[in-house]
């Protein structure tokens, strides 16, 4: 039976997201409608036909009985994947449908529980929402120059977007699959089932010094172009080094590595690359080392607040690190446990005709002093140690 007999058969349709019920909340001063109607721009409706390869054929219950899956489960991925209630409105593809019934088959089918699901399409839409947001920005501002005399920008964009689709998604299958593969095999690697959701890491946040009063000064587009350096930079100087980016705030990078010392290396060529950089204000950096909880690509915990408020007490152009850090750094032999024992090793390998033990890292006890939140602290400053 098909979607329209049913509703033929005079079966009501419910509403296409539900509204909790009144005692869920208190009671609003005015009744605001929350839903967005889809646009009626004839170029919007050819692009989105374009990108989306369908045409709108079905409104929010009749895709949610086309995939067969219940109206609230179909709402709460529609939700999740980052989208705007619209109602009874008839603006749903083909390609709608599929999505349902592929993440339901999964929770028929056992392999997902229903909120892991619901946390695959939350996590695939944040993704992916700011990935779009940025490549059509960046396309666009790329387009300084129409093709043809009097075009707009706006009607640029479908021959744009007719050329780029193709090579773009097959693109970001690929990237999606190296990743998918890399975090595999950091998974399979840890010591037990427990390691995989709560692991040891290094967290790092890296901080630009005064980037409120930067706001105020800058205009828009000065400032848009410093976050878009800096966010790079570091971007790149992570990667390369064997770290994880794990999101950015504009003014602050959050980054994440399996060993200590990679962590470390990360921090100083951070401050040493963007020191260069005259554009660039001061950057501070602090690390802690510890147990950390992963969820959807982000992490949590004690060790990540430490790292933020390592950061917050950080002199500028300078790394800040824990006691857990600085011993696993010393255990690993990337800096001396103390510079005293660091130079009777030194005079030691003299005396004995043999070359000194060589260290990457220096480290200094800083004053004891309390962290909001988390106690007592004693920080270290991590340096580079001359060769």
């Amino acid at each position: 039976m098909t979607v329209d007999d049913a509703n033929a058969g005079g079966e009501s349709e419910p509403s296409p997201f539900p509204v909790p019920e009144p005692s869920a909340y208190p009671t609003p001063h005015h009744e605001v409608d929350h839903t967005a109607e889809p646009s009626d721009d004839p170029l919007a409706i050819r692009l989105e036909q374009l990108i989306l390869g369908a045409d709108r054929r079905y409104t929010p219950f009749q895709a949610a009985r086309t995939a067969g899956v219940s109206m609230e489960l179909a709402s709460r991925f529609w939700r999740a994947m980052g989208f705007a209630d619209i109602g009874q409105a008839k603006a749903l593809t083909e390609a709608d449908v599929l999505a349902l019934r592929r993440l339901a088959g999964l929770v028929e089918a056992g392999l997902l529980s229903e909120p892991m699901a619901v946390q695959v399409a939350r996590s695939t839409g944040q993704t992916t929402a700011r990935l779009a947001e940025w490549q059509i920005d960046s396309f666009l501002e790329g387009l300084t120059e129409p093709p043809e005399p009097g075009m707009t920008r706006t009607e640029v964009t479908y021959p744009l977007v007719e050329l780029l689709l193709p090579e773009l998604e097959e693109f970001l299958i690929y990237v999606w699959r190296r990743q998918l593969a890399a975090a595999t095999g950091r998974v399979v690697q840890a010591a037990d089932d427990e390691e995989m959701v709560d692991r040891r890491l290094a967290v790092g946040f890296a901080d630009l010094v005064g980037f409120t009063r930067l706001t105020r000064r800058l205009e828009e587009e000065e400032l848009g172009e410093l976050v878009e350096a800096f966010e790079t930079t570091c971007a790149d100087l992570v990667a390369a080094h064997g770290g994880r980016l794990i999101k950015t705030l504009g003014d602050e990078v959050l980054y994440c590595a399996d060993d200590p010392g990679t962590a470390a290396e990360i921090a100083l060529r951070l401050i040493e690359t963007l020191g260069h950089d005259e554009t660039m204000p001061a950057l501070r950096v602090g690390i802690a080392f510890g147990t950390v909880t992963t969820r959807m690509g982000d992490v949590f915990g004690t060790t990540v607040n430490l790292a933020s408020r390592l950061t917050s007490i950080a002199p500028k152009d300078a790394v800040l690190v824990d006691g857990a850090l600085a011993k696993e750094l010393s255990r690993t032999g990337d800096a001396p446990v103390s510079e005293t024992e660091a130079a009777e090793e030194a005079a030691r390998a003299e005396k004995e005709g043999r070359k000194p033990a060589t260290y990457r890292f220096a480290l200094q006890p800083m004053w004891q002093r309390p962290v909001r939140g988390l106690g007592v602290v004693e920080p270290w400053l991590l340096t580079r140690r001359p060769t």
